[in-house]
């Protein structure tokens, strides 16, 4: 799971930037060379690293890598693997820019979220994976995870799990209330309607003001707000498919049918549990969330494919996800590109499904026994054939900013404000875009 997707950091990573921002016009892959994928997973340097020996150092907060380190060092005795949780989300990033900044205490291999791809690739402090022959591994990953790994014509991160969107709905509520569970987005307005006309407390959905599901929303919708080109940027929120997304979102705000709780509240946690809030909009990793923060509400919970803007759609987005990036500058290269392999292609994939994980391979999303699963949570439902459907109709296209992680430290500033009725969410995206045009444009991008 990861839950820092929806986290903010601190606006004090800007210089990052502005020693690295002019930097990557030229770069471009270094190829792959005679790196094959073997039986077993790994690539001949790999098995040479592998049986070299030595240590490495991973920065994450994933839970499960726990488990995949301890196989791993039991199937490679002569490796000595360091985990270390630096902090999740802000914490984490924060203390990875510090420990490049100073130029000491970096990792040999970081947990990336996708969205923070581009910031971290950029100013050259991930290293290109296609020098290990990573081109190799298009189609062993679902589109949005591979996609976002990619920034320019490098690779500079191993997917290691996915977050396709889908609906989370309390089918005990619906069935209560007499409102059908909708399909496309206008039934999911006149869904909330019907609720809050037959019980006045009951909300659709909760939302504040959250980045990450306002970009997979409008992702979904067509919109394609964010182009990337080197160093060469352009923000535009004026387009169809914001509109698209702004004009329905609206309507909710305006006619009260969110509820007012910041998601991993403990308000929102309770909505969810005493039938307050109906449904979520989230990534394949919640179910693990739901099971230990709303224990309560094991039965009464379902998964529905992301609600379609046109009926005779059939469109998804991605929320959320992690790579596994080795650093630049490490000496233990090729020993951190055979824990990858391991553990995001290898047998570190089915430890970390068993628990709970979401995987971003091909293999185990094609996979009759993985979509046959049947969650007790969710009554017995075989919710990762739902998971699957979404991961393979995300559609293509979408960019991060290369400065996504400081935009999103600031989208409460500017879209948050709509949720207050300070202003409106058109609008607000729009402020939006002229505070990171100005920005990007402080930090020596090319903003158009």
């Amino acid at each position: 799971m990861n839950i820092s997707k929806w986290a903010q950091l601190p606006i004090t990573v800007a210089a990052l930037l502005t020693a690295g921002a002019l930097t990557l016009a030229g770069c471009s892959a270094n190829g792959g060379g005679n790196n094959e994928i073997a039986e077993s997973g790994t690539t001949a340097s790999s098995d040479e690293a592998l049986a070299q020996g030595g240590e490495i150092t991973i920065w994450s907060w994933e839970g499960t890598l726990k488990d995949v380190v301890a196989d791993f060092e039991a199937d490679n005795p002569g490796v000595k693997v360091n985990l270390v949780n630096a902090g999740s989300g802000n914490d984490h990033y924060a203390a990875l820019q510090n420990a490049i900044a100073a130029g000491s205490g970096i990792p040999d291999i970081a947990q990336v979220e996708y969205f923070a791809i581009p910031q971290f690739a950029l100013p050259g402090s991930l290293v290109d994976l296609n020098q290990f022959g990573a081109a190799d591994l298009d189609g062993k990953f679902s589109p949005g995870p591979w996609n976002s790994v990619q920034f320019g014509e490098g690779i500079y991160g191993m997917p290691m799990d996915s977050g396709p969107i889908a609906l989370f709905y309390n089918a005990t509520l619906f069935e209560e209330n007499g409102v059908e569970v909708p399909t496309t987005w206008e039934e999911f307005v006149e869904a909330g309607r019907a609720l809050k006309k037959s019980n006045a407390k009951a909300y659709i959905m909760t939302d504040t003001g959250n980045a990450g599901v306002t970009q997979a929303l409008i992702w979904q919708a067509g919109g394609r707000p964010f182009q990337v080109e080197g160093t060469d940027v352009s923000i535009n929120f004026d387009e169809a498919g914001v509109h698209k997304y702004t004009d329905m979102w609206q309507t909710l705000i305006d006619e009260d049918l969110l509820a007012p709780f910041s998601l991993w509240s403990d308000e929102w946690y309770q909505g969810l549990a005493d039938g307050s809030i109906a449904t979520l909009v989230a990534g394949a990793w919640m179910p693990a969330n739901l099971e230990s923060g709303v224990p309560t509400g094991s039965g009464d919970w379902r998964v529905a494919m992301i609600p379609q803007w046109e009926a005779d759609q059939r469109t998804s987005a991605e929320n959320g996800g992690s790579s596994l990036a080795i650093m630049e500058g490490t000496p233990n290269a090729e020993l951190a590109y055979a824990f990858l392999e391991y553990a995001n292609l290898g047998g570190g994939v089915k430890t970390r499904v068993e628990l709970g994980a979401f995987p971003a391979t091909t293999a185990e999303l094609n996979s009759e026994e993985f979509k046959n699963r049947e969650f007790e949570y969710f009554g017995g439902q075989k919710a990762n054939e739902i998971f699957v459907d979404s991961a393979n109709a995300v559609a293509e296209g979408w960019s991060f900013l290369p400065f996504q992680v400081y935009a999103n430290s600031v989208f409460g500033d500017t879209v948050g404000q709509a949720y207050v009725g300070k202003t409106t969410l058109q609008q607000g995206l729009e402020d939006w875009q002229s505070l990171l045009t100005q920005y990007g444009a402080d930090q020596g991008f090319a903003m158009k």
